[in-house]
């Protein structure tokens, strides 16, 4: 007897921002991160990250490297090539990519080109999310231990912010120095990352999260407060968390 397995398949994930939001938080979120790197001192750049084996200039070189898969197809086809016979996991072997080929830059010519490319980034990013926005990826992400196929749409308006987004948090964590955070844009970020937490997990809760960034949910389950970068840095991944907390938002 032959049995076939009956799950159905995910549908492929999208952005749940329209294309001008996501394209106006990934301008500022480049323009943010790009002012971060400018303040950073000669010892900064060397500090270590949450990132395992990645310090300050490691992230900045993997932040740049990833603009660049957004501004050029050319690009983005030859890092995934490269990529994909390096084998592993893929996204492991990506970013280890955009990382050791940004390695011979100075620290000064690292923030001219993410200064030259940002804007690029984001005329890239608007135009493939456009033509591109419904077609799902190849192959699936594994997110909270399943598979989780995405659209490139998903991909170009929503997680290359995300994935800047958390870089700042990590650089600012390693450095010590202030995060710039405000609510028409960390807490238009913050509030898409909570939509899709409550989408995944499905229950009912009660969120508070603290900070400029932060605001209330209320769906009539039990209650959670905590701060709003907090939040985020937890369904990451990069902290532990228990119960609704546990459940995994990709950035």
């Amino acid at each position: 007897m032959t049995t076939t397995d009956a799950r159905p398949t995910p549908r492929p994930r999208r952005s749940a921002l329209d294309r001008d939001t996501a394209m106006r938080l990934a301008a500022t979120e480049y323009g943010r991160y790009l002012d971060q790197l400018r303040a950073l001192d000669a010892d900064d750049w060397a500090r270590p990250t949450e990132c395992p084996a990645w310090d300050v200039r490691a992230v900045a070189g993997h932040c740049l490297g990833m603009a660049e898969f957004a501004a050029s197809l050319p690009t983005m086809a030859r890092q995934n090539a490269v990529a994909s016979r390096r084998g592993g996991v893929f996204i492991d072997a990506l970013t280890a990519l955009q990382v050791q080929e940004q390695a011979a830059l100075t620290t000064a010519e690292l923030v001219a080109c993410y200064a030259e490319v940002a804007p690029r980034a984001v005329r890239g990013r608007r135009r493939r999310s456009a033509v591109l926005g419904h077609v799902r990826m190849p192959g699936t992400e594994t997110v909270n231990g399943v598979a989780d196929p995405w659209t490139f749409g998903y991909l170009f308006a929503t997680i290359l912010t995300r994935d800047t987004w958390m870089h700042r948090v990590d650089t600012a964590r390693a450095t010590g120095r202030d995060l710039v955070l405000t609510p028409e844009h960390d807490g238009v970020l913050v509030a898409d990352v909570v939509a899709e937490w409550a989408g995944r997990h499905g229950q009912p809760y009660a969120l508070t999260l603290t900070g400029p960034a932060g605001g209330r949910w209320d769906s009539g389950g039990p209650g959670l407060e905590l701060d709003a970068v907090e939040f985020c840095r937890v369904l990451s991944g990069r902290g532990s968390g228990e119960g609704l907390l546990g459940v995994q938002v990709p950035f």
